[in-house]
């Protein structure tokens, strides 16, 4: 890369907490700061999370400490980054209207650019809706983490289809290989014996994800294989609600809360299936790093996920709040290990082929320029 090719970007984000966006904006910063590229990330909101990564990879990481609505400090702090800046990159709604409103009345402003990451839940708060399609107006191009994604927000006309870009979320494939070493030390540090078989779970403990159906499945998947154990990796506002359904229906012993977990492809290794039932998702992070870890995945047929799964290729597809077609699917790869074999494999060799971080990579790099020359 030559230095007229090098770009100033700066990211901004709402927190840098655990979480698929957050995981993709670290793991993208980081590998465009490897490429040679300047890069900042702007924390709207006071933050933890992947910071330590970040700075531990020499990016330096700005904290807004938002207090308020339109917080004038932010806008401040974001507006003295702006200026030693080429790309803006803002990551969902808040951020983006955070950074328009930032640049507004700049002297040779930089180019803000933005990604949609989700199907747009949070928009249905009018406030919030107004104000991102105002920052649309003045955002010069528009990434889409996936095709029903981009038809969405095309065909809701908050971005023309000449503004707006398809682009895959990206993983760092290679964090994720799996092994028969890394399966034993992760569920030795677990607690979880090897006879076990374990349908993970990575994602927030919110109601979107839909974790109670997975719990509620769990005495009659239990009645058939008395050794299954369902772990779930993540944090949230639901963790104490879904711990009491456990208990309530006699199977807390087998459903493993881990909490936050920073290092999912040091987990992935100990799962046998991979279930995503959630009600609506753009295109998964977790299930990208699923199918990285060669793992066989049941997931909802909602969002972006029907880009990833390929039903009975690369995983199992059914539809979403479906507890029969759900629990269907979970037992034909309990009972088929073959099966769960051939479509772990399948999925990591689509990944490695459509989702990998240099896809990523590559992919923005010309979404940004084709942004700053129109």
């Amino acid at each position: 890369m030559s230095n007229s090719q090098r770009l100033r970007i700066l990211h901004v984000v709402d927190s840098l907490e655990i979480g698929g966006l957050e995981r993709v904006v670290a793991s993208l910063a980081i590998a465009q700061q490897s490429e040679g590229h300047q890069v900042v990330v702007f924390s709207i909101n006071q933050t933890t999370g992947f910071r330590g990564l970040l700075e531990q990879a020499g990016i330096r990481v700005v904290v807004g400490e938002k207090k308020g609505t339109l917080d004038m400090q932010v806008l401040r702090r974001l507006r003295a980054l702006a200026r030693d800046c080429d790309v803006i990159h803002a990551h969902n709604f808040v951020p983006n209207y955070y950074a328009a409103a930032a640049i507004l009345g700049m002297y040779r402003p930089p180019v803000l650019t933005g990604t949609c990451h989700d199907m747009g839940m949070r928009l249905s708060n009018r406030r919030l809706r107004w104000l991102y399609r105002w920052s649309l107006r003045r955002t010069a191009r528009v990434a889409m983490v996936g095709q029903q994604v981009c038809d969405h927000f095309v065909g809701a006309g908050y971005v023309s289809a000449a503004r707006a870009s398809t682009v895959l979320n990206g993983v760092p494939v290679g964090d994720f290989a799996s092994s028969q070493i890394a399966r034993t030390g992760t569920r030795g540090a677990l607690g979880i014996s090897s006879e076990a078989l374990v349908i993970g779970c990575v994602g927030r403990l919110v109601a979107l994800k839909n974790h109670q159906i997975l719990i509620g499945l769990m005495p009659a998947l239990l009645s058939q294989n008395p050794q299954l154990l369902l772990v779930l990796a993540g944090d949230g506002p639901l963790a104490e609600q879904l711990a009491t359904q456990a208990r309530e229906l006699g199977v807390s012993k087998q459903v493993l809360f881990l909490g936050a977990v920073r290092d999912v492809g040091a987990l992935l290794p100990a799962f046998d299936i991979f279930a995503q039932p959630s009600h609506t998702e753009g295109l998964s992070v977790a299930l990208l790093e699923a199918c990285a870890a060669g793992l066989a995945v049941v997931a909802t047929d909602v969002g972006g996920n029907s880009e990833i799964v390929k039903n009975g290729v690369t995983g199992t597809l059914v539809p979403v709040n479906d507890a029969n077609s759900l629990s269907s699917a979970l037992v034909a790869l309990i009972d088929d290990e073959s099966l769960r074999h051939r479509l772990g494999e399948s999925a990591l060799r689509w990944v490695k082929a459509n989702a990998s971080l240099d896809a990523l990579c590559l992919a923005y790099d010309r979404f940004y320029r084709k942004a700053m020359t129109e």
